[in-house]
């Protein structure tokens, strides 16, 4: 059985999960003699830490707790380590959580890793346990400080900004608002403490920040931050209190910072090629933006509000991003800048995988649809002379993820149609 997904292994909280926490510590900690482990603030987090670190120590390699941090921070801090385990589930909600596994560069470790540990842990090759090897932890305390310290390196003048922070009692709390308060800002807080559990679902869309969209509305700020639970992404609200798609605050965060280079997934929009900037695509995921920003790139993301900032980490960095939005700010509106970036209807959505099968389907798609070109980086990609259509397997759920943009509307809607159409068609073919 695989146990990672897109990104890490991320499952409901179980007796089972608990278990493999301390194989995977055991694994890791067989491979690699020196790790710093964290969590986000979930409520089965110090159990999993305890139960990976335990298996790290057992291992015979030395693990430092550096205790609830954001993702970002845990990367930065890993240069001065050989490996780093992070306890999270990312966005996704309370009862779930997982284990994520990062290089002294930030990046995920890759398939090749993985499989050395999954073969550690399926019993494939055995983990040496030893009673006089066995190792005492330690405390890593300063691991946020580490990472104010060194954007603020890239961000050294005063701000002088109001901006509403909602960190959604997530890994955040502490440091984004603080970071922000040092750069001259005065932070409005919202939910930016460790409750355990979060107070509005973790992934940082649009439907889930009301909050924050009003509160910058009424207390006349000049932008809104939304993270999510480990704080690897960031979402940002203008200061009309809109919502900025994931697409336009790539363009945002590249054109105005001067990027020439940018590395993006499949499924971000087409006005990326319309800014007069290089791009590089791959597949959906930030462990194949930031592998790929390894050959060249200096600037990476993907629409869901994951931004890698290569320079200081190949780990998606909210943080930094926060930052970053928060600079561009204070030289200009960010509302202006959003209405200056074109708008291409897009459609994203969801149905189950089950009964789909992928080379079946692309069959399918090309004889109904007739695309001018097909391309299967990641799932199937229909290119069209007025727009696109993506057709991928998730990598976290059970279900396949539709992406459909065109230049009009009604074309648009008729991509995504035509897709959840040929979907069911084919599983129904497929059970008959």
């Amino acid at each position: 059985m695989e146990l990672f997904g897109t990104s890490g292994i991320r499952r409901l909280v179980d007796r089972d999960l608990v278990h493999l926490a301390m194989a995977v510590g055991l694994a890791v900690g067989s491979l690699y003699n020196k790790v710093l482990i964290g969590r986000d603030t979930r409520t089965s987090g110090s159990t999993l830490l305890h139960g990976a670190m335990s298996g790290i120590l057992a291992a015979g390699a030395h693990c430092s707790d550096a205790g609830i941090l954001p993702t970002p921070t845990l990367a930065f801090a890993t240069q001065d380590f050989s490996a780093g385990v992070m306890i999270t589930a990312s966005h996704n909600p309370p009862q779930y959580n997982g284990i994520k596994l990062i290089n002294p560069d930030g990046s995920a470790f890759s398939i090749e890793q993985q499989r050395q540990i999954e073969d550690i842990v399926h019993g494939t090759v055995l983990a040496n346990i030893q009673w006089d090897r066995m190792q005492c932890g330690e405390i890593y305390s300063t691991a946020n400080e580490q990472h104010i310290t060194r954007i603020m390196q890239d961000f050294k003048d005063s701000l002088k900004l109001r901006v509403a922070v909602d960190c959604g009692c997530g890994a955040a709390y502490y440091i984004t608002p603080e970071l922000l308060a040092r750069m001259g800002c005065d932070v409005k807080a919202i939910s930016c403490f460790p409750s355990g559990t979060f107070p509005r679902d973790a992934e940082p869309i649009e439907a889930n920040l009301s909050d924050l969209m009003r509160t910058v509305q009424e207390t006349g700020a000049d932008l809104g931050i939304a993270h999510d639970g480990d704080a690897d992404r960031m979402m940002a609200v203008d200061d009309l209190g809109r919502f900025i798609p994931g697409d336009k605050l790539l363009v945002i965060l590249a054109q105005v910072s001067g990027t020439k280079q940018i590395v993006t997934t499949v499924d971000t929009s087409m006005i990326i090629e319309n800014m007069h900037i290089e791009v590089k695509r791959t597949r959906v995921g930030d462990p194949y933006v930031s592998e790929e920003l390894k050959n060249g790139g200096e600037f990476g993301g993907e629409p869901s509000g994951t931004w890698i900032f290569p320079q200081i980490s190949l780990c998606p960095d909210g943080i930094y991003a926060a930052a970053s939005i928060s600079a561009i700010a204070s030289r200009q509106k960010l509302s202006k800048l959003v209405d200056n970036i074109p708008s291409y209807p897009i459609i994203r959505g969801n149905v189950s995988s089950n009964g789909v099968k992928m080379t079946e389907l692309k069959q399918n798609l090309i004889a109904e649809l007739n695309p001018v070109s097909c391309d299967i980086i990641d799932g199937i990609k229909l290119n069209f002379d007025n727009g696109w259509l993506l057709i991928r397997p998730s990598g976290t759920e059970p279900k396949i993820r539709i992406t459909a943009e065109a230049i009009t509307e009604p074309v648009t809607h008729r991509y995504f149609e035509d897709a959840l159409r040929i979907i069911r068609e084919s599983t129904r073919r497929e059970k008959q």
